[in-house]
């Protein structure tokens, strides 16, 4: 089973067990976080999409541990000028391990589909005839 779920506006797919690395929560380490914008499901057999997210779907994750990222180089030069400028930049992200995927209690059950009687529909086939 996963589920794609929306984290401060990136979307994840989470499956039990999964560690995803996220935009920085303010967590600290060993808390749970519950994430209710969840867009899609599967279970292999199934797949509900939301519009625009899955009613009674939530995803729960523990907080593994909040860290900086490798160290991302911005270097700036314009030709001709003398103009150099070389800068440094380190996101912060919160790691986090899937642990459940919550679906609700009831699904929708599909709608029996009701047969008509060929005579019915071959009479409701034929065009009307006008009278003059």
């Amino acid at each position: 089973m996963y589920a794609i779920v929306t984290i401060s506006g990136k979307q994840f797919k989470a499956t039990e067990g999964l560690r995803i690395r996220v935009p920085k929560q303010n967590s600290e380490p060993g808390t749970t976080l519950t994430f209710e914008n969840v867009l899609l499901t599967s279970d292999g057999k199934d797949t509900v999409l939301g519009n625009p997210n899955v009613k009674g779907v939530s995803v729960t994750a523990t907080v593994l541990e909040n860290k900086r990222d490798k160290k991302i180089l911005v270097y700036k030069k314009k030709r001709r000028k003398g103009y150099q400028r070389k800068n440094g930049h380190r996101q912060w992200f919160t790691e986090v391990e899937i642990k459940k995927i919550k679906t609700s209690a009831k699904k929708a059950k599909p709608k029996p589909k009701v047969k008509k009687d060929k005579k019915e529909s071959e009479k409701s086939a034929e065009p009307l005839k006008k009278e003059d």
